[in-house]
């Protein structure tokens, strides 16, 4: 007869609680998410911190299994904070859990190290889930983020010929865009506000047929001599 399958995490950890770190600034749905989190047995909210600076000053010591982190944050976004934290506990897995569905924030926040994304609308029976397939190497999405994720891969194929449809500021500002540059950062270099180098991004997309800066780098790279 079969025997039943085990979580290896569960398995390895039997007698000891899961440790979780919460990045979240809003107070009312800070508490709700630690009771959430606690009300699953096998896990304990060990710090809950209000902003990513504050994530950063404390989390690394506080050695969580997992994390879970918000993106709207006050000054030092949660996507950086990721990146930081990665940096100090690179491997602690890190799940981003938000409101926001956006496609250029999804593939920034996947960039900068997250290993899973969840909707704050997931029912806690799925963030359950995620925080035990994360733990055990997986890579966690709500329904909606992994359908964005799959519908990235299906654009059209890329066409080099596209690129002399492109004015020579827009090569500009992809040029810029290529080396990690912010919006900002590319309106300092080209003499231009950050309305105006926005203002270019769209119709960068639409050229290159992606849905947002991640897709149009890896285009722009990928259809660039090596020594360009």
């Amino acid at each position: 007869m079969k025997s039943p399958s085990i979580n290896p995490f569960v398995a390895s950890t039997a007698r000891s609680t899961i440790k979780v770190a919460l990045v979240e600034d809003q107070k009312d749905l800070c508490r709700s998410w630690v009771q959430i989190i606690e009300s699953f047995g096998e896990f304990k909210c060990i710090c809950a911190c209000a902003s990513a600076e504050e994530a950063v000053r404390i989390i690394p010591d506080a050695h969580p299994d997992t994390i879970l982190m918000d993106i709207r944050l006050p000054r030092m976004s949660g996507i950086e904070c990721t990146s930081r934290l990665k940096e100090l506990l690179p491997a602690t897995p890190i799940i981003i859990l938000t409101v926001l569905d956006d496609d250029e924030l999804i593939f920034r926040a996947l960039e900068a190290g997250a290993d899973g994304y969840l909707l704050k609308r997931s029912k806690p029976a799925e963030l359950r889930a995620a925080l035990f397939d994360v733990l055990n190497g997986g890579a966690p999405m709500s329904s909606a983020i992994a359908r964005r994720v799959v519908r990235s891969f299906h654009r059209p194929p890329f066409n080099p010929r596209n690129e002399a449809h492109l004015s020579t500021r827009e090569i500009e500002v992809l040029g810029l865009l290529s080396r990690g540059l912010s919006n900002k950062e590319i309106a300092d270099q080209l003499c231009l506000s950050v309305e105006t180098v926005r203002s270019y991004l769209k119709p960068i997309y639409e050229k290159l047929h992606v849905r947002c800066r991640t897709e149009a780098v890896i285009c722009y790279k990928a259809n660039r001599p090596a020594n360009s």
